[in-house]
């Protein structure tokens, strides 16, 4: 029996995140996947829209998934390895060489992203979104002001 481990925040889980979990999946019987708790991504500067048992919740959903731990800290990776008696860490190619170290203890693989799609890209389009969209809504004020001033 093959286990797969991979780690993320998967805050605003897309497409990319499927295909990815989907691919580590392919590659053996079993995938665990470290979810990273809300003190972690703060220490990494990350705020996520999700909490945490939001987070870990929607990937224990997806059937690809077989398990769900925490992610706390960066340091866990070679003693989650050893615990889950892992064959393979999986991660996207975004970090390509940070974990090589870890060939130590499993094959390390770096699996490609899914093209033109990431979260930060995701947050960027809303954050785009709610500016448009609260310019409208000025607007359209605005304009219905000047209606009722003509009115009088």
């Amino acid at each position: 029996m093959k286990t797969i481990l991979t780690y993320g925040t998967f805050d605003l889980l897309h497409v990319g995140h499927l295909n990815m979990l989907e691919r580590l999946k392919s590659m053996g019987d079993k995938l665990i996947v470290g979810v990273s708790t809300d003190e972690f991504n703060q220490q990494k500067g990350k705020q996520s829209i999700f909490s945490f048992d939001e987070r870990a919740r929607i990937i224990n959903a997806l059937s690809c998934v077989d398990e769900v731990i925490p992610e706390k800290n960066w340091q866990q990776k070679p003693e989650d390895i050893h615990k889950y008696n892992v064959d393979i860490f999986g991660i996207g190619d975004d970090w390509q060489g940070k974990f090589d170290s870890l060939n130590e203890f499993c094959e390390v693989h770096y699996l490609s992203r899914t093209k033109d799609i990431s979260s930060t890209s995701l947050k960027q389009a809303l954050s785009n979104i709610d500016k448009e969209f609260i310019r409208q809504i000025k607007d359209n004020l605005d304009h219905m002001f000047t209606i009722v001033k003509a009115m009088e």
